[in-house]
């Protein structure tokens, strides 16, 4: 028999109605030759402290840093996991070889392997690895098993991940609790990517309160309902601006420069899963979890693509395939309608294979979309579909016009966008995607007259006052962002993919390291801003060791994870200098004779097991 396991029942149950088996058994599927079980997502987790000895039991600051000589697995405990564990046990026992048919990615390799080290597993392992549950996808998966070797990078890079969040999660948040809380029994949370990510909240949070406001006056006219500003630098006080006003009323205003420039706009980029969170967070305003929750359903329902990647394009065998998904799409048929009868767009900013490792970005897959999903469901759907659509539509094209005046010795400027030719901004509704929109500036807004070279007439010349403005506070959107470039404000598509290998946490862990300043108390949701709490702040500046609380080291040690995942780093290497990490962050906080203290009002009690190893997700 083979045995194939899933990391979902209901992904189990798709998987043995194609096998053929259609025999409910007690945990899994039986027939034509195979079983189809499953987990429920993670059955195993690395050991608490505890496990190891006694002596971690209690927290004390003299048995850290705490380093096992090798670390270990365990079963979950829980009554439905140690269950369907036994049901696994057996069928590994029983089978003559396995097909791990777990999520396709390094969470999902983790996940499995951990389930078969725990049952002692022996038996031939292949990997079924696909983008989507379509019955076509997983039939063609089938016929194109990997080997279980192919995908060790994968599953090390996982490894390094988990025993990371340990290392750093679990010492740093005794380390900092024991030392510097001001209550017995209540804990500091640090970890390996939330302490960063809270930082970057603090930090935005302080500059905007620290930020002093500045005036400046600029000279502008008004010429035929146009209004023209000087190219001059701004007055820093208004009087010296009402000197320059004075000095060209009831001078003629003349047209010296007309100049237009055609241009073109390429549609958006397919979605990855950051960029989905990010246009749902600011279209609807759901949050990263929520999006994620629902991109899950619209997989798990056949709907959608793989959700947990980080690349935007297409693999360039995928082209082919996509005016079979593009008619799929019964409910966009209007909107399909310009591309009938061409040949379909292939752009690179959309297929290339050097951009692709395990998966694709997220697309439609061509499968009606099921009546009984909500509107919530329906909104994400669209987003795929509106951007999956659009990446074979023209650009929108336009003209960039620039007039040149001068009125006595000032020379002005303005200038304006007119569309000729709509293109991809039709599958928008005419406007940009919201991500964009935020790009808008106000000459992409302006639509100008016409102008003659050298014509000339009255205007009327006034002062603008400008006011320098703070940044502003962080949305989950904009949180997304610079997690994805460590921080760093990038607008620049291009520039940002390039920065993606250097983010803090993964796609799929993103919304969860969110979730988790929320639940310890660090931050707080005012409309759409995140703001830090007082116990945030505290914590943020209570940690002087830059290696716990900045995105950019934080950042490095996640490109090192996908060096790992492809097979170019040592994952040795990555635990040896994370364990020389806490080592030095212990001795250094251990030393610190300043005596601080802070508040832990909003933090979870230590309970009284000694265990404090975050829960699923927590990084």
């Amino acid at each position: 028999m083979i045995l194939c396991i899933t990391e979902k029942p209901s992904v189990g149950q798709t998987i043995a109605q194609i096998l053929g088996a259609n025999v409910r058994r007690n945990g899994y599927f039986e027939g034509n030759g195979y079983w189809v079980s499953w987990t429920f997502g993670h059955l195993c987790t690395l050991k608490d402290p505890s496990d190891y000895t006694d002596v971690w039991k209690r927290w004390a600051l003299s048995s850290l840093p705490m380093i096992p000589p090798r670390f270990g697995i365990k079963l979950i405990n829980d009554r439905g996991v140690e269950q369907q564990f036994k049901v696994l046990c057996q069928l590994i026992a029983d089978c003559d070889e396995i097909i791990n048919c777990g999520d396709a990615g390094q969470e999902g390799e983790l996940i499995q392997r951990w389930v078969m080290q725990k049952a002692g597993c022996k038996k031939p392992v292949k990997r079924l690895w696909i983008s989507s549950l379509t019955d076509e996808a997983i039939k063609t998966g089938f016929l194109n098993l990997r080997p279980e070797k192919d995908l060790e990078p994968l599953y090390l890079a996982g490894l390094c991940r988990a025993i990371g969040d340990w290392l750093l999660g679990i010492n740093a948040t005794r380390l900092y609790t024991l030392k510097y809380a001001s209550e017995r029994g209540h804990i500091l949370s640090v970890g390996r990517v939330q302490t960063p990510t809270l930082a970057m909240i603090v930090n935005r949070q302080k500059e905007i309160e620290n930020f002093v406001p500045k005036d400046s006056w600029e000279l502008k006219t008004k010429y035929r309902d146009t209004v023209f500003t000087a190219q001059l630098k701004a007055f820093e006080t208004e009087d010296k601006g009402k000197i320059a006003v004075e000095k060209i009323i009831g001078e003629t205003f003349k047209v010296t420069d007309i100049q237009k420039k055609a241009g073109k706009e390429e549609p958006p980029r397919l979605m990855d899963l950051t960029s989905l969170q990010v246009e749902c967070n600011k279209k609807y305003g759901y949050s990263a979890d929520e999006t994620l929750k629902l991109i899950q359903t619209l997989y798990e329902r056949k709907v959608t693509t793989y959700p947990r990647v980080d690349t935007t394009y297409l693999p360039e065998d995928m082209y082919p395939k996509c005016g079979g998904i593009l008619n799929g799409l019964k409910d966009y048929q209007q909107l399909l309608e310009p591309l009938r009868g061409k040949k379909l767009k292939k752009s690179k900013k959309t297929f290339d294979n050097s951009k692709i490792t395990d998966h694709h970005a997220i697309i439609p897959t061509g499968v009606q979309f099921p009546a009984d999903l909500g509107e919530r469901e329906r909104n994400v759907f669209d987003t795929v579909a509106r951007h999956f659509i659009a990446a074979f539509y023209p650009e929108c094209k336009f003209t960039q016009t620039t007039v040149k005046g001068k009125t006595g010795n000032v020379d002005f400027k303005t200038s304006g966008k007119v569309i000729n030719d709509l293109g991809w901004k039709i599958i928008f509704n005419n406007k940009a995607t919201a991500d964009e929109k935020e790009k808008e500036t106000e000459d992409d807004k302006k639509i100008l007259p016409e102008f003659t070279l050298g014509e000339s007439g009255p205007h009327s010349p006034f002062l603008a006052k400008k006011t320098t403005q703070p940044p502003k506070y962080y949305t989950e959107a904009t949180l997304l962002r610079a997690m994805e470039t460590a921080g760093s404000q990038v607008g620049d598509e291009a520039l940002r993919e390039a920065l993606k290998a250097n983010g803090i946490g993964r796609p799929s862990t993103r919304a969860a390291i969110i979730e988790i300043l929320f639940k310890r108390g660090y931050i707080v949701r005012e409309r759409k801003a995140l703001k830090a709490t007082q116990a945030g702040v505290d914590l943020i500046n209570l940690i002087h060791e830059e290696l716990l609380k900045s995105p950019k080291l934080t950042g490095i040690w996640e490109g090192r994870l996908r060096e790992i995942e492809r097979g170019q780093y040592a994952p040795q290497d990555f635990i040896d200098q994370l364990k020389q990490h806490i080592q030095s962050i212990t001795t250094a906080v251990i030393s610190d004779s300043s005596n601080r203290r802070i508040q832990t009002e909003l933090s979870k009690p230590i309970k009284k097991s000694g265990s404090s190893k975050p829960k699923k997700g927590e990084k």
